[in-house]
């Protein structure tokens, strides 16, 4: 418990849940332009802010396949579909975009062929954060309502994450391969004994294979903790014994961003590394509650000045110690993913420009 009020203090309860925001009228969208998926061509103030921004800053969005972002990525109106199969090289001809997060590797192993598919679809200098399998990654097999109904005893299996994650992703997408990311679901009873738990969590990330740095240069590994009594000093520096990265994660039941920045410090206190961070949802509102507010994800609903503030304060930090800075972006952080990014370059070349 000491542990964790150094870090954090005590986690913050949850507010009162806003109410969904109304929707203004969609604008009118070109139609589909081919089979070819259109990129956006940006005016000159994106152009400009893109300029501002340096080479190690890698922003993306959390997939890409949003018809409602036509007029800010893509050029015509495409479906999801569409989307999901040629979308990515429209992302990779955006200024501001030079990353993005595959999400889909949670809810089941992506075959390599998938994995060289989108690397053949984005520049050199682009980057995947690629989420690990669910059966690696969450301590419960689930019943339909999310509830763990038994044990998984695929949980933290390192020949499995090797398997069915590392050995494909990083053969794939070589050197546009970004973090491997393993996002730990809620461990529910399993959190109640904590040194069980880090030792467990140690092991497996003890049996990982080094990452081979003539194939994968750009790659690491990286962990995102779901449980806030679990983001303890103990829990950063064993990360850090391990050369796995503290993925920063912005989103409801989990401390502000101003407060993990504590455990990124100590993360990188005297030796600085990659920041990887995702911003997902706002504090108080569900995934599902985001959804319904903010599609087809076209605008920015909710601007959360709080967190684009403090995510800004991090990155910048981050760079001015010669760090790249993996920021992955969803629609459900404020609406819209392109925009918020926009916000975000704004706020870090302000900073960077000022230190300068």
């Amino acid at each position: 418990m000491t542990d964790t009020l150094d870090l954090f203090g005590d986690a913050p309860a949850s507010p009162a849940t806003p109410a969904a925001p109304a929707k203004a009228g969609a604008p009118e969208k070109k139609k589909p332009v081919g089979k070819v998926v259109q990129p956006w061509t940006p005016d000159a103030d994106t152009l400009a802010l893109g300029r501002r921004l340096p080479s190690n800053l890698y922003f993306g969005t959390s997939s890409w396949s949003y018809p409602g972002w036509h007029g800010m990525v893509y050029d015509g109106e495409y479906t999801e579909s569409q989307l999901s199969r040629k979308g990515l090289h429209a992302c990779g001809q955006h200024p501001l975009l030079r990353a993005a997060g595959i999400d889909r590797g949670f809810y089941g192993p992506i075959p390599l062929a998938d994995y060289m598919n989108y690397a053949s679809q984005v520049p050199e200098n682009f980057r995947f954060l690629v989420k690990a399998p669910a059966s690696v990654c969450d301590a419960w097999l689930r019943g339909p309502d999310g509830a763990g109904r038994l044990p998984n005893a695929a949980f933290l299996d390192a020949e499995i994450a090797l398997r069915d994650f590392i050995v494909p992703a990083t053969g794939g997408l070589g050197q546009r391969c970004g973090p491997l990311l393993f996002q730990l679901s809620p461990l529910q009873s399993v959190a109640d004994d904590g040194p069980a738990f880090f030792a467990r969590l140690e092991a497996f990330l003890a049996a990982l294979p080094p990452l081979d740095p003539t194939l994968t240069p750009h790659a690491c590994y990286a962990v995102e903790m779901r449980d806030p009594a679990l983001l303890t000093p103990r829990y950063i520096r064993l990360l850090r014994e391990r050369g796995v990265r503290f993925c920063l994660a912005a989103r409801d039941r989990l401390p502000p961003v101003a407060r993990q920045a504590h455990a990124q410090a100590l993360m990188d206190d005297g030796a600085p590394g990659p920041l990887v961070l995702r911003w997902m949802l706002r504090e108080g509102r569900s995934y599902a509650m985001a959804e319904q507010a903010y599609m087809p994800f076209d605008k920015l609903v909710d601007p959360d000045d709080e967190t684009c503030h403090a995510i800004a304060d991090v990155v910048a930090r981050t760079l001015r110690a010669g760090q790249p800075a993996y920021v992955i972006v969803s629609n459900n952080a404020e609406g819209c993913a392109p925009l918020s990014i926009g916000r975000l370059a704004t706020a870090i070349a302000d900073r960077l420009d000022v230190a300068t």
